[in-house]
């Protein structure tokens, strides 16, 4: 029997695919509403919701390649001010969540702390550059400037 997985089956296949399944085995998925049969309605239903699907991942892709080239633009950079030593180095240091709230506070970008990708943090004075993975084909840099307070 054909079937359309509406879930993740562990083994068997990943939601919106189309397999053909032994009877018994369709019919277990179809009654645990994980499968659908997959008759002519079913499909094109399927097919909308893929073209859906791809519609809006496209305008997502869009949005991170608008904010890479706002990001990358010389005319964005991130003052953060510390306290620091004689030598340039910072008591404490600048990580990513406050990196990530002063962009927000003076760009009013708001991204996520997680998607910069800050090895260890800050710790000298100076310019950085950030990287930032805005979205998995599209990565930017964030250029910080950690100034003495």
């Amino acid at each position: 029997m054909k079937i359309i997985f509406t879930e993740d089956v562990r083994g068997k296949g990943r939601r919106g695919e189309v397999k053909d399944l032994p009877d018994g085995y369709a019919n277990f998925l179809i009654k645990q509403n994980k499968a659908k049969q997959a008759n002519a309605q079913a499909m094109s239903e399927l097919k909308g919701q893929k073209r859906a699907e791809a519609k809006k991942e496209a305008e997502i892709l869009e949005e991170a390649k608008e904010l890479k080239k706002l990001l990358e633009s010389g005319e964005r950079v991130v003052e953060l001010k510390a306290k620091a030593g004689a030598d340039g180095r910072l008591f404490g240091s600048i990580t990513s969540k406050q990196i990530s709230q002063a962009l927000e506070k003076q760009f009013g970008m708001k991204i996520d702390k997680r998607k910069m990708e800050l090895h260890e943090p800050i710790r000298t004075m100076g310019y950085v550059n950030v990287p930032v993975k805005l979205h998995n084909e599209v990565s930017a840099k964030i250029r910080v400037h950690v100034s003495e307070q």
